[in-house]
């Protein structure tokens, strides 16, 4: 306990200091988007990682929430709090129907509808250009000034989305911890188990997928506030398929592996595309290498690679006072 403790001071330590250890603004610009991309991979990761249920629409809260949040706030008419309370309840709601409607099949059926819903999602934001602006999507939305800070400034930019990265971080871990994150687990790996001992598989994979589509709600509105602007891109199926990306890179089932995946595809699409034209084929050289050497994931493969680097060195050294025993006898 007093070991994961200091990890997690450690941690917070390093987040807390890391716009002053960068210096640039473009360098905290991109650590913001890790953060707002860890948010919507570790809600991706409650469906796969804890569910077993693989999603490839998760796109669909991240856009939708943003797409509300800008409407709602530039033409509306509604306020900053007032348009994101109503973005998040109106993503959440939408997540409410898609979860209902996809859990209807589960694996390869439940993959389809969830991609399926979510191209519909994206139709509707190419197609309807009155309401969203087409191709050209829609901006024109001003950062919100919480207690008089100018959220333009990009270190207090990151800082505001720092403290939603921890909330997210400590809410979805108190919810795979608790009761009910047991019992998902548990329709994940032993579903008619669990059905036979009288609980409602459905009902628990809906309030988990319901959960997850909040917190990508919550990455969606960020998402808004740092780009003040949103187009069908974040509706598209590349955006799910990097968010599905990151958290298979990172490692499923972990708390930690969606943040390191995602800080992966974001620093490949950010920084290493600066200087390598053909980033994305860099991205697939780099996910192959994963699969074949640590196909758990990086933050289990590492995890892994540095306990038995300890078990050698501990073995070695329970080893040493007996090979030196036995030389003694021998003489």
């Amino acid at each position: 306990m007093t070991r994961t403790l200091l990890l997690w001071l450690a941690g917070a330590a390093v987040l807390i200091a890391l716009p002053h250890l960068i210096g640039s603004d473009y360098y905290i610009n991109i650590a913001s988007q890790v953060l707002i991309a860890g948010i919507l991979a570790l809600s991706l990761n409650i469906l796969i990682g804890f569910g077993g249920m693989i999603s490839l629409g998760h796109a669909a809260y991240l856009g939708t929430a943003a797409y509300l949040t800008i409407y709602l706030t530039t033409q509306a008419g509604f306020g900053h709090i007032a348009g994101a309370l109503l973005a998040i309840g109106g993503t959440t709601a939408l997540a409410m129907l898609f979860g209902f409607l996809s859990l209807r099949a589960s694996g390869l059926g439940f993959l389809m509808i969830t991609l399926a819903l979510g191209q519909i999602l994206w139709g509707i934001a190419y197609r309807w250009a009155s309401l969203t602006g087409g191709d050209n999507g829609l901006g024109g939305l001003t950062r919100p000034h919480p207690f008089g800070i100018d959220l333009a400034n990009p270190t207090a930019f990151f800082y505001f989305v720092l403290i939603f990265f921890v909330i997210a971080l400590l809410s979805i871990a108190r919810f795979i911890q608790s009761g009910f994150g047991q019992s998902l687990q548990g329709t994940r790996d032993q579903p008619r188990r669990m059905r036979a001992l009288g609980y409602n598989v459905w009902l628990i994979q809906w309030c988990s997928f319901v959960y997850a589509g909040f917190w990508g709600a919550v990455a969606g509105l960020l998402y808004a506030y740092y780009h003040q602007f949103v187009s069908p891109q974040s509706l598209h199926l590349t955006t799910s398929a990097e968010t599905l990306l990151m958290v298979i890179a990172g490692g499923t089932g972990t708390l930690f592996g969606p943040v390191v995946g995602a800080a992966l595809v974001v620093i490949l699409k950010n920084v290493i595309s600066a200087y390598i034209t053909r980033w994305v084929m860099l991205l697939g050289f780099v996910f192959v290498a994963i699969v074949l050497f640590m196909p758990e994931g990086l933050v289990p493969g590492i995890t892994r690679r540095v306990q038995a680097i300890f078990k050698g060195k501990s073995r070695s050294e329970d080893a040493s006072p007996l090979a030196s025993i036995a030389e003694d006898n021998a003489t």
